[in-house]
């Protein structure tokens, strides 16, 4: 397995603890008033009136979940828009977030600098700032932790249980750019074109998180379940499926492709199922209504990430399989694996 980021020659070593939080940390506090400056314990936040709070947590590790000369700020940005995905998928709105990180030995001010200012430039895109956290020293590997918090209108939070028999399944922009942004990244499809290499990195790097998308889907009133991709497409929507007590088929042909990762598939056919499982994807993936369709298809392009139609819930209960791949002739495909798993 990688390890951290290794200390570059003549880097600068890290400042005490609670020098550090001050130095780097505290400011991204700056707009929560009850984190406090990160001088106590503990944030204090009252929902507004007639919300409830959404609260996720992801955890990334140095060569599990980045590899290690990842740029630092790219690695910020990603810990914080993997949970932006899971409230957009509840259709809520990001409200701050609570932070847990363990630097090695290896961790120099650099580093940590520069995942500062990759959250700083994320916290002003999605207008949220830093409620507080915890820094601690690790024999590694470098491991950190975020919680997003949310708000999002009382009991009407989207769920993944709520798929119906004769449901359409949609999902929106392209599904496994990421999957193929970590081969780029490891220096594989050496003949791709530079401008498509770039955003399949992108893809992989930098998660678009739907919240625009998210909470008008909830405002809608159309959507029956959903849930973010994370761990893959045919994963996720077995997912939906085992909650829900119900099947699903997915049609593989349907699926909406990147023209980069279209070429990429039409030249190796066989990246298919890497494309529908290896995730990375965080788009969002709904069921609705069939006389839904139109109208969430309107608003997709309106909000300007389109949804597509992949599949439908058939009405059978969810059994060994809960979800079949179909080809475009009906043939179903048998997939090694649905999705990640981390054990």
């Amino acid at each position: 397995m990688a390890q951290a980021p290794g200390k570059l020659p003549g880097a600068s070593e890290l400042p005490g603890e609670f020098d550090l939080i001050a130095r780097y940390f505290a400011p991204l506090s700056a707009g929560m008033p009850g984190a406090l400056g990160l001088t106590d314990d503990a944030c204090t936040y009252a929902p507004p009136p007639g919300y409830d709070l959404v609260l996720t947590v992801d955890a990334m590790v140095a060569g599990i979940h980045f590899l290690p000369d990842d740029p630092a700020a790219s690695v910020a940005r990603k810990l914080l828009r993997v949970n932006l995905s899971d409230l957009a998928a509840k259709g809520a709105m990001p409200v701050g977030y609570l932070m847990t990180t363990a630097f090695t030995a290896e961790t120099d001010a650099d580093w940590v600098a520069g995942f500062a200012a990759g959250l700083a430039a994320d916290q002003r895109e999605y207008g949220i700032g830093l409620m507080g956290g915890d820094t601690i020293a690790t024999p590694g590997p470098l491991s950190l932790t975020l919680t997003a918090l949310g708000i999002v209108p009382t009991g009407r939070a989207l769920r993944r249980n709520g798929a119906r028999p004769g449901d359409v399944v949609l999902v929106s922009g392209t599904i496994g750019d990421g999957a193929l942004g970590l081969k780029v990244l490891r220096h594989e499809f050496l003949d791709l074109p530079p401008a498509e290499r770039r955003f399949l990195e992108d893809r992989y790097h930098l998660p678009q998180p739907r919240l625009r998308l998210g909470q008008a889907l909830l405002a809608s009133n159309l959507v029956h379940a959903m849930m973010d991709v994370s761990d893959g497409l045919v994963g996720d929507l077995g997912h939906i499926a085992e909650a829900s007590g119900v099947g699903a088929i997915l049609e593989a042909a349907a699926v909406p492709l990147s023209a980069a990762a279209a070429g990429l598939l039409a030249d190796a056919p066989d990246l298919l199922p890497l494309i529908l499982t290896g995730g990375d994807d965080y788009e969002l993936l709904l069921t609705a209504a069939p006389d839904a369709v139109n109208d969430l298809l309107a608003l997709g392009a309106e909000i300007g990430t389109p949804l597509s139609v992949v599949g439908c819930i058939p009405g059978h209960a969810a059994g060994e399989r809960p979800v079949r791949v179909i080809d475009r002739d009906g043939v179903e495909l048998n997939l090694a694996t649905g999705g990640y798993r981390h054990f």
